[in-house]
């Protein structure tokens, strides 16, 4: 069986584990169990539920790579899991974001061995928590903590990024806004504040707001709930914000603007309340950075010239902290963070032989 085909069969394997972020469990006991039989040194799992494994370089006392792929998904526990094979393509809820991207981490030392490379420095391969959602970047933040900035960079692993170098974050805040009132009855008591109607006034006159096109900055109100019945002047409602910008400047002013509109929503019959859910810090690397010309050339020998972008992914708590980091894919595919989520077998060979060359020519 070639490495692609191995690749791909553990690919679905992982992929059948479910995974929901913060409850990654099973799923990091199946990856620590495959490190330990691939040998690798001082496989653990830490407190968060990141899984470690280390593949001794030549010399000793030198800075390690980090090879991470995050282990969790967007789907919840009950989400059909269901595989559907076709010659060009395997479909599967989570298949590339990112259980290609897990298995790659194996896909990278079965290359090596197989080439008989032995690399001089360590390689920590690192089955990390919390990437997505409201994850916000935990068990990247805990793998950074302890590794600190004595290492030779990060190469974060996503299934559907190939093509693709991702060598800055975006910033994003994350809020959770929620408004309360004493609430009634739709008909004796109208007139009365209701905690729905004031959070959809507020999110219109959030959504209101004029961003700009450069740079890129966005905003989201991805949830809504609230209320206890159709007659009921609601008591509390509340909704979960989004806000993006790759400059952290024009970030923080859009932060601001909301904050201060939430402050001004505030009054004696209407609390609005507003929780940091989740911030991921900008930063980056420039493009001429050995790393981000190295993962250029690596794809260039493939035969694929690489576009350099901007993402919000785990590679932005190193880079946040001026620690050299990029992102690569595997293969292409489409439908990711949705149940028709697949990903597209022919470039698989090249988007891990890109890799595999990123790790082997490292310094």
């Amino acid at each position: 069986m070639t490495i692609t085909s191995k690749l791909l069969d553990l690919t679905m394997q992982i992929q059948q584990i479910s995974a929901p972020t913060f409850h990654e469990g099973p799923r990091g006991e199946f990856v620590r169990d495959l490190f330990i039989k691939e040998n690798l040194k001082e496989v653990s799992i830490d407190s968060l539920g990141n899984v470690f494994g280390r593949l001794p370089g030549k010399q000793k006392k030198t800075k390690a790579l980090i090879v991470s792929a995050h282990l969790d998904t967007v789907f919840p526990p009950n989400i059909n899991l269901q595989i559907k094979k076709e010659a060009e393509r395997i479909y599967a809820p989570g298949i590339g974001d990112n259980s290609l991207g897990v298995a790659a981490l194996f896909g990278i030392l079965w290359s090596l061995r197989e080439k008989k490379i032995e690399l001089p420095h360590d390689v920590w391969f690192v089955a990390n928590v919390g990437e997505e959602g409201l994850g916000d970047l935990r068990g990247m933040r805990g793998v950074v903590e302890r590794f600190g900035s004595q290492v030779l960079g990060y190469l974060v692993l996503e299934g559907l990024a190939y093509g693709h170098v991702y060598h800055r974050a975006i910033g994003v805040r994350r809020y959770r806004i929620t408004t309360k009132t004493r609430g009634g009855h739709s008909w004796s008591d109208y007139g009365q504040p209701s905690a729905v109607h004031e959070l959809a006034a507020l999110v219109t006159e959030l959504t209101s707001i004029r961003l700009p096109r450069e740079p890129r900055t966005t905003m989201n109100i991805g949830t809504i709930q609230g209320g206890t019945g159709i007659n009921v002047l609601a008591a509390e409602a509340k909704c979960e914000l989004d806000l993006r910008s790759e400059d952290p400047h024009t970030l923080a002013d859009l932060i601001q603007q909301v904050e201060t509109m939430l402050i001004e929503a505030d009054r004696a019959d209407v609390k609005v309340m507003a929780e940091v859910i989740g911030e991921r810090p900008a930063g980056e690397i420039t493009v001429d950075h050995p790393l981000v010309k190295l993962a250029v050339d690596c794809l260039a020998e493939q035969g694929v010239s690489a576009i350099l972008t901007v993402g919000s992914t785990d590679a932005n708590i190193p880079l946040s902290q001026k620690i050299p980091a990029v992102v690569m894919g595997i293969t292409t595919g489409g439908g990711a963070h949705t149940v028709n989520e697949y990903i597209d077998i022919e470039p698989v060979e090249r988007g891990l032989n890109a890799v595999v060359r990123f790790v082997e020519k490292v310094s």
